[in-house]
């Protein structure tokens, strides 16, 4: 990209003054560049380079220039927070560290935030993902719900809010946005919006950070937001990796005419782990160069006089460049040498620590302290609070907190009162100087808190007692019963709640229930957040939101991620992780709130099963219901127009949507399957055991319509990586049709149906067909439009079933190219069919061969809520018309 021209040490410290972190060169431009602050195109052949960072601006920009380097970002961290990489997408974007633009497979991101990492940069983020939960003592100070600003990656056609220019760039990292309202400015902009943030317009439907509790010391962030290990390509931990992947892409190529590559180590762990980084040096340098560039290589701030590198694998470990400076003329004894180097921190008799307060009604972020060989924990509070003018706080009231902000993990741990800090930054700065720039102190009180960490326990046996869950958790667990209490149990479930009052016993069990099967069936282990219902606004109404990943081939995963982004990630449940009760569960004490559910139409009725069985546990028993159609058919989002299927739209436009959707109420079924004994010969086809009792939303079919699902439910579970688009799986019911072309049953023969207490003739069929919707095989209208005297005119609330019939795969195609309805037969709400025969049937797309017996169809219970998107955007002046809409719908109707 620049050439770099030579500058001299004056100049160079004047370019460095400029902007806290960086250090700048000017260099020569030999093609197009922009500038990263304010993304206009850098004209004539001078521009100004950061060697850390690879931040490149015009020389006006540096007057203004606002944008830390990456060896400053551990400073500017508020709260810490880990972030949860996982593979990053196709798209194109830039390195949050290294600022080149991201490629392949390489690349990682949060699955909680906006940032965007090359793997062998993801060593130097430092934990500034967002904070969206409360735990411990460092996030409670905080007075209000501030902005979270993230830098670069900004969607195109970004505005700033607070000049109206654009402020995104396809070419470069620049610009800023908050993570929580979605605000974008220019990094000379956003430091005059007010610090607290109002969220946006997804205000309402947002789990605030403030509202949610989890006590998660020993767990990741991929635990505590229930981030499967499939999604996630980060290693253990961040040093875990291959030392030839440090000496990819971000560094330095292989060494020109006249220059040399040095393997450093900045530390001890570094040179056990084999983690190092290339620093590429001219071969005639200074001593003061030298180290200078191996604090770049590692994105360390400070004066290189302060640091010393020592050579490995020699006779001794002396420092090689004790000169400093001192022989300037003496430029080739890098000849000599080995090509691994340690990079060291001079031992230094004083220091200077900043102590960030963490304590309420004290207004200042830090304090600095300048600290000596006797200086102890105990001291350094004392000289904190002595600046703070608090003299008169007991220093026995608060503690010295260490915390290591680690990009993966933030891990925290207490000093005791005598503990020497001067001897505790040497031993940071011998284990990693990478260690130590993430490494703050706290200032906090001396809070014992109870511990409760929550885990819900599935898997188990349903139907049993909580003393028989207890006895089982403890058998199979071997949990410590003065340490684990049994909550909530959902016994038509199989789930048991366990509150533990011991990380490290919480943590046993997490990992062991993972690998413990019961009945041959494996548990699943969640942790569980605490929604503090006394931190909600009154208008608040929060959406629960399950995905899919599995819908809609890669779509379901986009969109999983999309809603961590815009939404708490504590409102955001993948379904295929131990299914829909540990959201329903999370949200039991919550008094309002509304569910989107982003699937097909058994992923829908999935959640409407649980939430049936579970109702009664929650004190919002009747949350309406939204839909993101990601299934082949999708026939109850096309009724409550949804659409056809998801077609990649703006997911924030879809939760505006869902915010200013109607409510509609709709009937729901329960099948009886009371089949007789199966015989000998019955067992000589291989039929499956059928289940005994079903809930129906959509259809219930038997015969031919069945038997195609049931042909292509088969060829899905022979390959099921075929399956991944709607346009494949239509293909695969025609083929399967067309094969059925010929076939007759005779299905009317062999059945017998009443409807509500009536016995109904059946005309000659080979399928016969319940609809509570009037959409069926993918937007197919069975019923037809015609008026009839005979019968009522269908809606999905009415409490009545529509009962149709179709003579073939002929038939079924005219009815799915409109050019044809159904036969219609009855309309009831209760229905008793005698099967003679084995027949295929199917529920709301699940097919199965059920046995000769008897199948009777009545009401499910209540009717259930579902929001019905609206027709034209509706404004909305104040929350007010929002909450009287929740609290009172308006009449409800399926037909409109």
């Amino acid at each position: 990209m620049a050439d770099r021209s030579p500058q001299s040490g004056k100049a160079s410290e004047a370019l460095r003054s400029l902007a806290p972190g960086h250090r700048f060169r000017k260099v020569t431009l030999t093609k197009p560049t922009f500038c990263h602050n304010c993304s206009d195109f850098i004209w004539g052949l001078a521009g100004f380079l950061c060697e850390v960072c690879n931040f490149m601006c015009h020389e006006k920009c540096l007057k203004t220039l606002r944008t830390v380097c990456s060896c400053m970002a551990p400073s500017q961290v508020q709260v810490p927070a880990a972030h949860c990489f996982g593979p990053a997408g196709q798209k194109k974007r830039f390195c949050c560290v290294c600022r080149k633009q991201t490629e392949g497979s390489t690349a990682l991101r949060c699955e909680v935030c906006e940032l965007h990492v090359h793997a062998d940069c993801a060593p130097f983020t430092c934990a500034d993902c967002r904070c969206c939960h409360l735990d411990g003592t460092l996030d409670g100070a905080q007075e209000t719900f501030q902005h979270h600003w993230r830098e670069g990656n900004l969607p195109s056609a970004s505005r700033c809010d607070v000049c109206r220019r654009s402020c995104s760039s396809s070419e470069v990292m620049v610009g800023m946005r908050c993570e929580w309202c979605s605000m974008t400015a220019h990094p000379s902009c956003y430091h005059s919006v007010p610090l607290e943030c109002a969220v946006g317009r997804l205000r309402c439907m947002l789990l605030k950070p403030t509202c949610v509790r989890m006590d998660s010391r020993n767990f990741s962030k991929m635990h505590c937001y229930r981030i499967t290990e499939t999604f996630s390509h980060e290693p253990e931990t961040s040093d875990d990796c291959d030392p030839s992947a440090a000496v990819k892409d971000l560094q330095p190529a292989p060494a020109e005419s006249g220059k040399q590559l040095l393997r450093v180590f900045d530390g001890d762990d570094g040179v056990t782990r084999g983690f190092y980084r290339l620093a590429s040096i001219c071969r005639a340098t200074r001593n003061e160069e030298l180290v200078e560039a191996a604090l770049r290589a590692f994105y360390l701030p400070g004066d290189p006089q302060n640091f010393e590198l020592q050579e490995l694998g020699g006779s001794h470990s002396e420092d090689i460049r004790n000169r400093n400076g001192s022989e300037p003329d003496n430029r080739n004894s890098l000849k000599d040498g080995g090509d691994s180097w340690l990079l060291r921190a001079k031992r230094r008799d004083t220091d200077v620590i900043k102590v960030y307060v963490s304590v309420p009604r004290v207004r200042e972020t830090n304090v600095s302290v300048c600290v000596s060989e006797e200086s102890t924990a105990a001291s350094v509070i004392a000289e904190v609070l002595l600046q703070l003018d608090k003299q008169g706080e007991e220093v026995s009231q608060l503690r010295l907190l260490e915390v290591c902000m680690s990009g993966k993990q933030v891990q925290r741990q207490t000093l005791s009162s005598e503990e020497k800090i001067l001897e505790k930054l040497r031993d940071i700065r011998k284990v990693s100087l990478r260690q130590m720039n993430q490494t703050r102190f706290y200032l906090v009180e001396n809070q014992n808190r109870a511990v409760s960490v929550n885990l819900l326990i599935g898997g188990l046996p349903p139907l049993l007692s909580k003393e028989q869950y207890m006895q089982l958790v403890q058998e199979q667990l071997a949990i410590k019963s003065h340490l684990v209490t049994v909550g909530q149990i959902y016994s038509s479930q199989g789930a048991a709640e366990l509150q533990v009052s011991c990380f490290s016993e919480a943590e046993r069990i997490y990992m062991l229930a993972r690998d413990t099967s019961c009945n041959n069936k494996s548990l699943s282990c969640l942790v569980v957040p605490l929604i503090q219902i006394n931190k909600q606004e009154r208008e608040d109404c929060p959406l629960l939101v399950f995905v899919n990943p599995k819908s809609g081939g890669l779509k379901g995963r986009e969109l999983l991620y999309s809603f961590r982004k815009l939404l708490n990630p504590h409102q955001v449940f993948d379904i295929s992780n131990a299914g829909p009760l540990v959201g329903l569960h999370s949200f039991r004490e919550v008094p309002r709130f509304r569910i989107l559910v982003c699937g097909g139409d058994g992923t829908v009725g999935w959640v409407l099963g649980v939430l049936e069985a579970v109702r009664h546990k929650l004190v919002c028993r009747e949350p309406p219901i939204g839909i993101v159609p990601l299934g082949t058919g999708n026939d109850l989002a096309r009724v409550l127009r949804w659409g056809a299927g998801y077609s990649c739209e703006d997911p924030h436009s879809i939760l505006v949507s869902v915010d200013e959707a109607d409510e509609v109420l709709m009937d729901r079924w329960t099948i009886l399957l009371d089949a007789q004994d199966m015989s000998e010969d019955s067992k000589d086809h291989n039929y499956l055991e059928p289940p005994k009792i079903v809930q129906m939303n959509n259809y219930f079919g038997l015969g031919i319509d069945a038997e195609l699902s049931l042909d292509f439910h088969l060829a899905r579970e022979d390959d099921p990586d075929k399956f991944t688009s709607r346009f494949h799986n239509k293909g695969v019911y025609v083929k399967v049709g067309l094969q059925k072309i010929s076939h007759t049953r005779s299905l009317h023969k062999e059945l017998q149906l009443q409807v509500d207490n009536q016995s109904v003739p059946l005309p000659s069929i080979e399928g016969l067909i319940f609809i509570n919707i009037p959409s069926w095989g993918s937007g197919a209208d069975l019923w037809g439009s015609e008026v009839d005297g005979r019968f009522g005119k269908p809606r999905i609330d009415d409490g009545l079933l529509e009962v149709v019939g179709v003579t073939g795969v002929v038939h079924m195609g005219q009815v799915q190219s409109g050019l044809r309805s159904a036969i219609r037969i009855a309309q009831g709400n209760y229905v008793r069919l005698t099967l003679s025969k084995a027949t295929p049937v199917q529920v709301d797309g699940e097919p199965w061969i059920q046995p000769p017996g008897i199948i009777i169809i009545s009401a499910a219970g209540p009717k259930v809520r579902m929001l019905r998107k609206a027709k034209q955007k509706q404004k909305k002046s104040s929350s007010n018309v929002r909450d009287s809409r929740s609290e009172s719908p308006p009449s409800r109707d399926g037909h409109h």
